[in-house]
């Protein structure tokens, strides 16, 4: 039996493995250079729009219908224009940014290795065996996320391709730390 305490250099491994490869995907690649639109020239009269609603941090969703009698909030469900706005509370701060997400690859790969200690996957394994089952639980943790987020946040369709993709790679970094650090057979 594997332990989940047994698994922790393959858990911070592949974080950080998986970390440099998002850092790659995102910087050196083009895959993710249209997921964000700009405003263009509506930047400034939209961030003053903004500023002007003194909105708290938050995520805010317009036009918004409840509460609303049932007339308004049918004339609303047919506007033309909807937004799902999030407002941060601040200048965003990159160095925070990347702890979050390098603590975020981190609690993932916890979250496999927990998964695999309850498997029947034995100490010893074969590296092939440890990869396929590996990889399936890192894909649901790194790739499950995408549909739903542009179901429901509106992030554009066009985005789940890269996100799907990004995911992949993450879940294949994983597989192969695991299988390659995974315990031996005691002797």
């Amino acid at each position: 039996m594997v332990t989940f305490i047994d698994l922790w250099a393959p858990i911070l491994l592949s974080a950080v493995i998986a970390f440099v490869a998002s850092s790659i995907i995102w910087m050196a690649t083009p895959i993710h250079k249209k997921d964000y639109k700009n405003p263009g020239d509506k930047e400034a009269p939209l961030l003053d729009a903004i500023r002007a609603a003194s909105l708290r941090p938050g995520l805010y969703f317009v036009p918004w219908c409840q509460g609303k009698p049932k007339d308004e909030m049918a004339r609303l469900m047919k506007s033309e224009h909807w937004a799902l706005i999030s407002i941060l509370p601040g200048a965003p701060s990159m160095g925070r940014m990347l702890g979050l997400w390098f603590l975020h690859l981190l609690i993932a790969s916890a979250l496999v290795a927990l998964a695999l200690s309850f498997s029947s996957i034995t100490a010893g394994a074969p590296y092939m065996s440890v990869f396929r089952i590996t990889g399936v639980i890192a894909l649901l943790a790194h790739a499950s996320g995408a549909a739903p987020a542009c179901i429901w946040n509106g992030q554009p369709w066009s985005s789940l391709p890269g996100r799907i993709f990004d995911g992949v790679v993450y879940a294949l970094l994983t597989a192969g730390t695991f299988a390659w650090l995974w315990p031996n057979a005691a002797a």
